[in-house]
């Protein structure tokens, strides 16, 4: 441990003296089930505690930190994001223990609210303060109509100053309800998200039509699946003109390739997405990206052989309740937007 953890603090050190880069990178990543070692009396988090059915322990706990410090520093030359979303995130201690311990010295701060989600993962986002200036962070609690014992994450909703550029950038961290139970019996309830989700959209549309919104998350639903296609209205991004007050999926076209973040029944999916709205493509902005700017990270260590279906498949954290090693059930994505000084 104590080799990787010295690798990893001079892979630090050598990003710190060569960054230099004229984009400002976001990244988007779902961890598969960051649980601290504290019992958390309010959620159903007994799987992952210490004697529990899952095998938890604290030093697990602590090579996950690592192993998800790996990925963040790993993206195209190592140069890690300005801001990352993550889901499935269980709590303030495992991201305090994150950025405090295997990211220290890159000194990312958080927001995250502690959700009504019954096994008490939520969404969160680091952000890198000399990047970033948050001035308004708010959670979206869900409430389904039809079933309002039901409980979900919230919706985190975070504004900020773009300090390269001066622009304000409107994020949205999601993480939609998942398919368990059927991908049909559950699609209702992912399309009410995508509903409330649409509505904060539009409002920020109403006080300013071109205003710069970037959505991203776990979807738990794919580019083409009605909550984002008829719901949310996130079409691809083909054309040239770019409607400010219209959102596109960046992961669209990727998703249509056959390319995914996320291996079910043999097929790659894209359910981990970024959504964003028009003013974001055009150029003459201040603030800017390209389909050529959207990438799936994956490394070879974020995956292994898929001796079922063949090709090679995420390597997991766990198979069912087996502890299995690895990072996630998900493959992280990142895109870099172009700083353009001259810009509007």
């Amino acid at each position: 441990m104590r080799i990787c953890l010295l690798s990893f603090s001079i892979i630090l050190s050598f990003y710190l003296l060569s960054q230099d880069r004229n984009t400002f990178r976001v990244m988007c990543y779902n961890v598969e089930n960051y649980f601290d070692c504290i019992d958390d009396s309010l959620t159903r988090d007994e799987e992952f505690l210490p004697g529990g059915m899952r095998g938890w322990n604290y030093s697990r706990y602590v090579q996950k930190q690592y192993n998800i410090a790996r990925v963040i520093v790993s993206a195209d030359s190592w140069e890690p994001p300005e801001i990352i979303g993550l889901c499935e995130v269980e709590s303030h201690k495992c991201l305090f223990d994150l950025i405090k311990g295997p990211l220290k010295n890159l000194h990312y701060r958080f927001s995250h609210f502690e959700s009504p989600d019954a096994r008490g993962v939520d969404v969160a986002l680091l952000y890198q303060p000399e990047s970033f200036k948050p001035f308004h962070e708010e959670p979206f609690t869900i409430t389904f109509p039809d079933a309002p014992h039901s409980k979900t994450r919230d919706i985190l909703y975070v504004a900020g100053i773009v300090r390269a550029t001066g622009d304000t950038l409107h994020i949205f961290v999601c993480h939609f309800p998942s398919r368990l139970g059927g991908e049909l019996e559950t699609e209702g309830k992912r399309m009410h998200v995508a509903q409330v989700l649409k509505s904060k959209v539009d409002e920020i549309f109403t006080s300013q039509s071109d205003a710069n919104i970037l959505i991203m998350g776990d979807f738990n639903d794919y580019p083409d699946n009605k909550s984002m296609m008829q719901v949310l209205q996130a079409i691809s991004p083909k054309i040239d003109s770019f409607d400010s007050k219209q959102l596109f999926n960046l992961m669209l076209p990727l998703h249509k390739q056959g390319m995914g973040t996320h291996k079910h029944d043999g097929e790659w999916g894209a359910l981990d997405q970024f959504i964003i709205s028009g003013s974001l493509l055009k150029k003459d902005n201040r603030l800017f990206t390209r389909l050529s700017d959207v990438h799936i990270h994956k490394p070879e260590f974020l995956l292994e052989d898929d001796t079922k279906y063949l090709g090679q498949k995420p390597f997991r954290t766990y198979v069912g309740f087996k502890y299995h090693g690895g990072y996630s059930d998900h493959l992280p994505v990142y895109v870099d937007f172009n700083i353009n000084t001259y810009g509007r």
